[in-house]
């Protein structure tokens, strides 16, 4: 017989393309998750994965199953839902992805109001990356996702929720430091530490507003996220543009000072699925505004 358990195990498979890393998410050994995609393989009377020592593929029949568990879970978490409405248990249950800059200002604004303005809904918080929270959104594993934009795809939609100042951080010792407003041309041969080109978002609006202004740092160093950024110019490394929330990290030898970048605005957005037909997610959204 199918179990539950199988088809998210098959999902999970199906999603990394490799046991190793499936077996992690899923907190299983490789051999307990490969003994239930056998039993799952024997249940449904067909092969799902042609396995090799060097790549693992989803065969036909493992093409047509991934549609068939993704509704199956959806279903199962539509009866949990309707269970727990027809029980009194409120408004149902929850589970939001996030980044970890929300953690900054945004996340704990958003948490004290959701525990306020609906009490009765579960929530259970996920720390994902961007691109870890389409999959799981994809696969029915998180409600809602809060990342930098994204594209739209047909699935997954988005909308941005609020933008935020960027504040240029600088080492409490520097000279910079004195300033109250330091002039964005300031910057010029200055050793800076900048944001990689895999954190897409920040790191082109912070090189483009560099290139509008016609100044150019000297890059020491690249970081995806703002608390290894904020780390090294804690330790006198270099200056930085961050996103002003960034301040809340509590690196105390870092001090934030206001830039004048135009428009330039550090974007959030909620990201959900079409499909999901989950009875809190309309109201949870209806917090996701600038108010939080």
């Amino acid at each position: 017989m199918l179990e539950l358990a199988q088809a998210r195990a098959f999902l999970v498979v199906a999603g990394e393309l490799n046991f190793g890393r499936a077996a992690r998410r899923l907190n299983l050994t490789q051999s307990a998750l490969s003994r239930q995609v056998q039993a799952l393989e024997r249940a449904l009377d067909a092969r799902l994965f042609e396995r090799t020592t060097r790549s693992v593929t989803l065969t036909p029949a493992g093409h047509a199953f991934m549609a068939e568990a993704q509704a199956l879970l959806r279903r199962a978490e539509d009866a949990i839902q309707a269970v727990r409405r027809a029980a009194g248990r409120g408004a149902g249950a929850l589970t939001v992805g996030f980044i970890g800059a929300t953690c900054y200002g945004y996340l704990p604004r958003l948490v004290a109001r959701a525990r306020r303005e609906l009490p009765d809904v579960a929530l259970t918080w996920r720390e994902l990356d961007s691109a870890e929270q389409v999959v799981e959104l994809e696969f029915g594993r998180i409600d809602l996702g809060l990342v930098r934009p994204i594209p739209e795809t047909r699935r997954v939609r988005s909308r941005c929720v609020t933008r935020e100042t960027l504040a240029l951080a600088i080492p409490a010792d520097h000279p910079l430091a004195a300033r109250r407003r330091p002039p964005l041309g300031l910057l010029a041969g200055a050793p800076f530490i900048a944001y990689a080109p895999e954190a897409r978002h920040l790191h082109d609006i912070v090189e483009g507003a560099l290139s509008e202004a016609g100044v150019e740092p000297l890059r020491i160093q690249q970081m995806k996220h703002a608390q290894a950024i904020l780390a090294l110019v804690s330790a006198g490394l270099g200056l930085a543009i961050v996103p002003s929330e960034a301040r809340n990290a509590c690196f105390d030898n870092v001090v934030f000072r206001p830039l004048e970048l135009g428009a330039a605005r550090a974007e959030l957005h909620a990201v959900w699925s079409d499909d999901n037909r989950n009875p809190a997610l309309g109201p949870f959204a209806a917090l996701l505004d600038d108010g939080v």
